[in-house]
């Protein structure tokens, strides 16, 4: 399957909704035609969604997109309550384009916490305004441009080692502190020898060299959008001082971090960071 883009317009998106309902053990909802574009969350229990050609069984923990035209029937656990969320947007005349970029998304993901965190925020606003309003729309329309960019980092993750995700996420929680090959090794359950080979296949880097990059893009970030000092980002980035800091930024940039902050502050940013 592949994980393309929807065109989808904000203009065509007529209405959005979120929504949260328990259901007691042997519930079951429809037969009913799906009118929307409609992505359900499973939390607690079992769900059978019955489409015309299959059964889509949802495990907790993960969400499924469910596309309008089908007729579906839910069936919820028999033993226990069940608990899901929905977010559902409805457009008129959708391309052809998008609709065929529908048709090539997964069915089911793993359910993300940036998924969850736009779902309680919908669900906030459709309790104080209308399902119409534009800033509810809004959040509809970037959830189901989350739900595509989650399913590419879905199949990304399927295809690196869980060493290296073991270790990209000690860098990315911890960079600011010391870390040295055998801490990330220890962290990813591997040798340092096999991490290395490892980010070099996956990250075409060592796993050091994408730690200090991730510390250099870190900087550049907190340059261009605060008013933090150097020596003061310089700490919050795992530098050893803010020369240290200058000379990886200038290295990597090919700018100086003077530079980089100034063109920022006058309006005249150049995205080249990496």
């Amino acid at each position: 399957m592949t994980s393309g883009m929807p065109d989808f317009s904000f203009d065509r998106l007529t209405h959005a909704v979120a929504g949260s309902i328990v259901y007691p053990p042997g519930s079951r909802f429809g037969p009913r035609v799906q009118q929307d574009i409609q992505l359900v969350m499973l939390y607690s229990g079992e769900m059978t969604v019955t489409l015309p050609d299959r059964q889509l069984r949802v495990k907790p923990g993960h969400v499924i997109l469910l596309k309008p035209g089908f007729e579906e029937t839910f069936f919820f656990s028999k033993s226990e309550d069940t608990w899901h969320r929905w977010i559902a947007v409805h457009f008129e005349d959708l391309p052809a384009a998008a609709v065929e970029a529908l048709d090539g998304l997964p069915e089911c993901l793993p359910l993300s916490e940036e998924m969850n965190l736009l779902t309680d925020l919908m669900i906030r606003l459709n309790r104080q305004g209308s399902e119409t309003d534009a800033d509810v729309r809004s959040l509809g329309l970037a959830a189901m441009h989350l739900y595509p960019r989650e399913s590419a980092k879905a199949m990304l993750q399927r295809e690196k080692h869980p060493a290296v995700y073991a270790a990209l996420a000690m860098i990315h929680d911890h960079y600011a502190e010391e870390m040295s090959l055998n801490q990330l090794a220890s962290a990813a359950g591997s040798s340092p020898e096999h991490l290395v080979r490892l980010f070099k296949k996956h990250e075409r880097a060592s796993p050091i060299q994408y730690l200090w990059q991730y510390r250099v893009n870190r900087a550049v970030e907190l340059l261009t959008y605060t008013g933090l000092t150097v020596s003061e980002i310089s700490l919050r980035c795992g530098f050893k001082t803010s020369h240290h800091l200058a000379r990886l930024v200038k290295e990597t940039t090919g700018r100086t971090a003077t530079d980089i902050r100034r063109t920022s502050w006058n309006g005249s940013r150049d995205d080249n960071r990496t």
